[in-house]
């Protein structure tokens, strides 16, 4: 194997780890989601759903990109912002819970509106 396929290689398997090591192992992994609080199964539906839509087809255009890359990240704060809110009782944390949805909304249609704005001329 060449030295930059390797490295490729590598690169890969050390991206894929944190994943893996976060999902549970046969009746072991299901039993242990079974007994998570409702809060942790919303939480962890919301990022595995915020990661698959996240990847995006990349066009080379680091604008499109960050924006169409974007959208997704920040739905999925949107997502844990309202699990918060359904879960969490901390004042502090659900201000910022709700600021944060505030926040993400507005991005989202900045985003939007960038990409409908520069969309690539039909073919």
């Amino acid at each position: 194997m060449t030295r930059p396929a390797l490295a490729a290689l590598l690169a890969l398997t050390s991206l894929a780890t944190p994943a893996f090591a976060q999902q549970g192992h046969g009746a072991h992994g299901a039993a242990r989601q079974a007994n998570e609080p409702a809060s942790t199964r919303e939480f962890r539906a919301a990022n595995d759903r915020m990661h698959r839509d996240m990847a995006i087809r990349w066009t080379g255009n680091a604008d499109r990109d960050f924006a169409a890359a974007m959208i997704p990240h920040h739905q999925g704060a949107i997502e844990m912002a309202r699990i918060q809110l359904r879960h969490g009782t901390d004042p502090e944390m659900r201000r910022l819970a709700e600021e944060i949805i505030r926040a993400q909304e507005a991005e989202i249609a900045q985003l939007r509106a960038f990409l409908a704005r520069t969309a690539p001329p039909a073919r």
